[in-house]
């Protein structure tokens, strides 16, 4: 049990890893250099450890036995002004993460499908991949500041003063609004279950922890 904490901490902090390269990736083929300047297109964790997000939060969420191990990476720098798809080049930046982190989690579970013949032991890494892949792709889309599904929200709403001055309350009390979800709603419970029921669909497997 203790090696599978192991293994899962360090396939979350890979995860997160890849989920912002994922936006720096994006944001360089759209013509802004600025995470590979900064060395951010790595995937040395190195470059990209937040101490709350990589660390505490998801050390604290073992510590409580949550059925959901969740995180985040310091965030990669953009510079939206260089993009050159200046209509839609910040939605890309913002779905990249979340979908590379679902691309991944299908693959897994998929391999679980057509592979049953896995031993236990790869049996129990492949899950934790795709069950922690998926997960942060959900959390990510919460469109709650400062999560991917708050950009992508305000990316596709038309623009406007009533508009901006919501954003800008969501600026200010985003973080707040967000650990109440999370540990009073409590929203943890609802990623995990969708998490078990998209995982269940894509591998033909329930959750086994």
């Amino acid at each position: 049990m203790d090696l599978i904490i192991i293994f899962g901490f360090i396939i979350l902090i890979f995860s997160v890893i890849i989920h912002e390269v994922a936006h720096g990736t994006m944001a360089f083929a759209l013509g802004d250099p600025t995470a590979k300047i900064e060395g951010r297109l790595s995937l040395n964790p190195i470059n990209h450890i937040d101490p709350v997000g990589t660390i505490f939060l998801p050390l604290f969420l073992i510590f409580l036995g949550s059925p959901v191990i969740i995180g985040w990476a310091k965030p990669v720098p953009v510079n939206f002004y260089n993009l050159t798809d200046k209509r839609y080049g910040a939605l890309k930046v913002s779905l990249a993460g979340p979908l590379v982190n679902f691309i991944i989690a299908t693959f897994f579970a998929l391999v679980i499908r057509f592979a049953p013949t896995l031993n236990q032991g790869a049996y129990d890494i492949f899950q934790l991949v795709s069950i922690y892949n998926l997960c942060l792709a959900l959390f990510n889309l919460i469109p709650i500041f400062p999560l991917d599904g708050f950009h992508i929200l305000f990316d596709l709403l038309p623009q406007g003063e009533y508009l901006e001055k919501i954003r800008i309350f969501f600026y200010k009390f985003g973080s707040l609004i967000l650990i109440f979800f999370i540990f009073i709603f409590p929203g943890i419970n609802w990623i995990f279950a969708w998490c078990s029921r998209i995982f269940y669909f894509l591998s033909g497997q329930p959750i086994i922890i």
